[in-house]
């Protein structure tokens, strides 16, 4: 299991390890690996601040284990009063019945890693992964190869920028931090492009300003247009604060978060979703375009 660590009270949303720390081994300075003595998916208290990031490396003999767990739940299978009908026994939770029971055998490893991890859960923490990977990015490829290949003079760039070759950027824009372009996207004179995702295939028309947005595939943002989201960063202060999974809606409001949308010029998006293949004809705040 794959584990990165998480501040105590955050630590409840993730299944929990507890690992062997007398038998912990350096591995070239990238982590540690130990035994897992114990399990909990989403304890109820605090367990450990190591967490399961959801990466694993089985080897076959983790098939046997799963037909054991399948054996063991027909032969317990019992109708419970507080459910509407049987427990199906070929349901098979991999953290709560495989790891759960392989912890403390001496067969379930854990490998705790100080790389970065987020998790995926909405659209707004994608902009903050793609933070993450372009930082990861910038030091592994200094160069940042695409954006040497650019047709004419390279436009203004501040912090880490992708932008793939096949990009058209005006030189008069200013990208970044934190911002990803995508392939054929075409970028207008004077746009402001801060912590965002273009798609491939976008045009971003003259003097857009695009703030905190993944703005998607085949998209376009007329002249002058705004388009701005929230962003759901942890808490900067704390180096294992993890990005909270927040709910679509909160007292029947949409939750603040990032924008995805594709409008005409002059109009104004805040915080907002657009789904695909929609025109808009006004400026929107808070809202799902279906």
């Amino acid at each position: 299991i794959l584990a990165p660590q998480a501040n105590r009270t955050q630590a409840l949303n993730y299944g929990c390890i507890v690992a062997n720390a007398d038998r912990q081994e350096g591995l070239g300075g990238l982590g540690e690996l130990g035994t897992v003595q114990h399990y909990v998916e989403k304890p109820s208290t605090f367990v450990s601040e190591i967490i399961n990031c959801g990466i694993y490396l089985f080897t076959p003999a983790i098939f046997q284990h799963i037909g054991e767990v399948f054996q063991r739940n027909q032969q317990e299978l019992v109708l419970e009063e507080s459910s509407n009908g049987w427990q199906r026994a070929e349901v098979i939770r991999l953290e709560q019945d495989v790891f759960t029971a392989l912890a403390g055998s001496g067969k379930l490893y854990v490998y705790k890693t100080d790389g970065f991890w987020s998790q995926i859960k909405s659209a707004g923490s994608a902009i903050y992964a793609s933070r993450l990977y372009l930082n990861q990015y910038s030091k592994s490829h200094p160069e940042r190869p695409g954006r040497k290949k650019l047709r004419g003079a390279p436009p203004c760039v501040a912090g880490n920028v992708y932008i793939h070759p096949t990009a058209s950027i005006d030189s008069t824009a200013v990208l970044g931090p934190n911002v990803s372009i995508g392939e054929g996207v075409t970028v207008g004179a004077g746009v402001r492009v801060r912590e965002s995702i273009v798609l491939h295939g976008a045009s971003l028309h003259d003097h857009t300003c695009v703030l905190n947005t993944i703005v998607g595939w085949d998209s376009t943002i007329g002249r002058w247009a705004r388009v701005e989201g929230t962003p759901s960063d942890p808490n900067p202060n704390d180096p294992y604060a993890k990005i909270d999974s927040e709910t679509l809606f909160r007292d029947g409001r949409l939750t603040p978060s990032i924008t995805i949308l594709a409008i005409p010029a002059e109009f104004v998006i805040l915080r907002s979703i657009v789904l695909p293949h929609k025109e808009l004809s006004r400026s929107y705040k808070n809202q799902i375009i279906l």
